[in-house]
């Protein structure tokens, strides 16, 4: 298994890095990023004193030339594509380096696949570009996209073409899309990572409209594994829906939350609801069960445990990514909304 990762030092992407090299001992990752506020090279630094395992390059999924490059010379048999903007309010903020990055981004990646030869090229994409459901029922494979984010339109537009360039060119593609995740590494513009950090340092909880909409929670490895998966076990030009079975509304989230830091509800603030806010997501997952063998191995009271516990031993780590044009940037964003 010789992988390109995209997008390797971000949150999921440095979880899989972690993921793949603890499971398959004779893996090697190139792992390309660009390095955005999102991507912290040093989640995987210690890998790169194992040469023979594990690389970093700086670069942009844009530059076509590099991509092609380096799956040429480091003889890569596949791309795991985790690179995107992803954060909803930034994209309602400024749409346009989402369209760069995770359209023509990925359109490019697409191209130096297909002009390398790579035997598989998996897409990440997301619950959110189905759109919003009612009280009711489940995203399926076959559910019309229906994007009402920026963000989830340019992640519905990337899933386009990955789909035409395995109907067109015959390109051996994979699109995986999965509901929230949680876990170690999460920058904390993230619900629960904010959450906490909030918490922590008692100050107000900014939450939603009233927190009555839904997700579906899956904690970051189990997710790591459905990728996996799929990339060993996906048919050619098919997608894969993994959740993790534990729909929770927003508003019991936070309070699980405040339980775990010891806070009281009154840290609760809500705040004008952002634009084209999804209600409820909710995955259906039965063809990963019966075509990869997915099942979700944590339970979600069980992952936050975790995850809390996580932020709690590692407060140089949540330091150091918390830029000031982060903290401007969010302080700003919900200031508006009060």
């Amino acid at each position: 298994m010789r992988l390109l990762v995209t997008g390797g030092c971000g949150f999921i992407g440095t979880n899989f890095v972690l993921h793949i090299l603890e499971t398959h001992p004779d893996a090697f990752i190139l792992n390309l990023d660009k390095l955005t506020y999102a991507g912290n090279r040093a989640n995987l630094a210690d890998l790169e004193q194992d040469s023979e395992h594990y690389a970093f390059v700086r670069g942009d999924i844009a530059d076509k030339a590099l991509v092609v490059s380096l799956i040429k010379e480091r003889r890569l048999d596949a791309v795991v594509n985790f690179a995107a903007e992803t954060h909803v309010d930034r994209s309602i903020a400024g749409p346009a380096v989402f369209a760069q990055t995770n359209v023509a981004g990925t359109l490019n990646l697409l191209e130096a696949a297909r002009e390398a030869r790579v035997e598989r090229f998996l897409h990440v994409s997301t619950d959110e570009v189905y759109g919003t459901l009612g009280p009711d029922g489940q995203f399926f494979e076959t559910t019309p996209l229906a994007p009402n984010s920026p963000y989830s339109a340019s992640k519905a537009a990337a899933d386009h073409f990955v789909r035409a360039y395995h109907e067109t060119y015959g390109l051996d593609t994979v699109t995986t899309r999965c509901s929230n995740n949680y876990g170690p590494y999460q920058f904390p513009e993230k619900l629960v990572p904010l959450m906490r950090l909030k918490a922590k340092n008692d100050e107000p909880l900014p939450v939603y409209g009233d927190g009555s909409n839904v997700r579906d929670w899956i904690y970051v490895l189990d997710h790591c594994r459905g990728v996996e998966l799929a990339l060993l076990k996906g048919r050619a030009g098919e997608v894969y829906n993994f959740g993790g079975a534990a729909e929770m509304a927003n508003i019991d989230v936070v309070k699980a939350i405040l339980r775990r830091t010891g806070q009281p509800e009154s840290l609760i603030r809500f705040v004008a609801d952002r634009p084209g806010h999804d209600r409820r997501y909710a995955m259906n997952f039965d063809k990963a069960r019966k075509e990869l063998g997915f099942e979700p191995a944590m339970d979600f009271e069980t992952g936050l445990d975790k995850t809390v516990e996580w932020y709690d031993n590692n407060p140089a780590w949540l330091e150091s990514v918390q830029s000031g044009a982060y903290r401007e940037f969010m302080d700003q964003w919900y200031k508006e909304r009060r």
